[in-house]
């Protein structure tokens, strides 16, 4: 199981602690997505863009897209936008993207804002032993990851 830092601007983060929006999209202009190496059953710490940690959820499935056009992020519009809950403009500014991921969440989870040191400009960071801003040492979320 691995452990990610999962960026996310309020509305998008206040969507997710509420239940409605159900899936978080990624896309990149890179040939290879950052988050890469996501898989179900990882664990997401949620953080507000600019604010603290609040959330946690579980990655329940995740679906990989390389060699994206704007016909195939069209499709996956379609298909997942109502569980993205991405607007038009969102998708508009997405069509040059390259590759990318879909995370369903599970088993998301108001917790206790936390206040990382973070200041790199990176929207998504999978966490190791050695970089975790502390998260993963927290007595206060032992029984939660």
């Amino acid at each position: 199981m691995n452990y990610h830092l999962v960026i996310l601007k309020k509305p998008y983060l206040d969507l997710i602690l509420a239940g409605e929006k159900t899936v978080e999209l990624r896309l990149t202009k890179a040939k290879r997505p950052a988050g890469g190496r996501v898989l179900p059953g990882d664990r997401l710490f949620l953080k507000q863009s600019g604010g603290p940690v609040c959330g946690l959820a579980t990655a329940k499935d995740v679906e990989y897209h390389e060699g994206l056009t704007p016909q195939r992020i069209g499709r996956i519009k379609r298909r997942y936008n109502d569980q993205i809950r991405g607007d038009d403009a969102v998708w508009e500014s997405l069509m040059d993207r390259q590759s990318g991921f879909l995370v369903w969440l599970s088993d998301v989870r108001r917790i206790d804002p936390i206040r990382i040191a973070k200041q790199d400009w990176r929207a998504w960071v999978v966490l190791t032993p050695e970089k975790n801003f502390g998260l993963l040492q927290r007595p206060d979320l032992e029984g939660r990851l």
